[in-house]
């Protein structure tokens, strides 16, 4: 019998810092969105870009680990740190393809960015070789009756909690630990990150 190809999520980001938002999106897609696990591929810092408010590759990725581990269907990835800067998610996605043949990848964007797909660097390719799923964003409609075969939108539970707004309210000296895994709200806390 022909072995069945594990499904794999890719849902990049900076996650900068992960949030209650995020797990609350990728365990609904575990669920009830066909896949098998979902990876959480923690962005690099880009050279082009400095911004100020990123913090290090490695304490962003340390946070991942931390909100994730109980879950055996989620799993931190640094894959993106060894690849040459900037890293362009077509790049990215054949890469991942080449170094696990055995899963088939799936792209997670939000609708903010699937309005924003065609500037992307090779977007037919990224259609053409993997599956795409779409969740909603607030003020983002989806035109799903002309969407690619391979790209389905998947009506996840909108949540509209942002890094931005949570970087803020620890600016500010606010208490925000329900908007956080635990263990990463200790992390925060313990490194006093995100102070003023």
């Amino acid at each position: 019998m022909e072995e069945m190809s594990v499904k794999t999520g890719v849902f990049g980001g900076t996650f900068n810092p992960i949030h209650i938002g995020h797990l609350v999106l990728a365990n609904y897609l575990c669920e009830y969105g066909g896949l098998d696990e979902i990876w959480f591929l923690v962005s690099p810092q880009n050279p082009f870009k400095q911004n100020i408010e990123l913090l290090d590759d490695n304490i962003r990725l340390e946070m991942v680990q931390a909100a994730i581990s109980g879950y055996p269907r989620f799993q931190a990835s640094d894959f993106e740190f060894n690849l040459p800067r900037p890293s362009y998610t077509v790049d990215t996605l054949n890469r991942l393809a080449e170094a696990y043949p055995e899963r088939e990848f799936t792209l997670i964007i939000g609708a903010d960015n699937w309005a924003a797909f065609d500037r992307w660097k090779s977007p037919e390719e990224i259609i053409r070789k993997h599956a795409v799923i779409v969740y909603p964003r607030p003020g983002y409609d989806i035109q799903t009756d002309v969407l690619p075969p391979r790209v389905k939108v998947v009506n996840t539970p909108l949540l509209e909690i942002s890094s931005t707004f949570i970087r803020q309210a620890i600016s500010e000296g606010k208490d925000i630990r329900y908007f956080l895994h635990p263990e990463v709200y200790r992390i925060i806390a313990e490194k006093k990150l995100y102070q003023k």
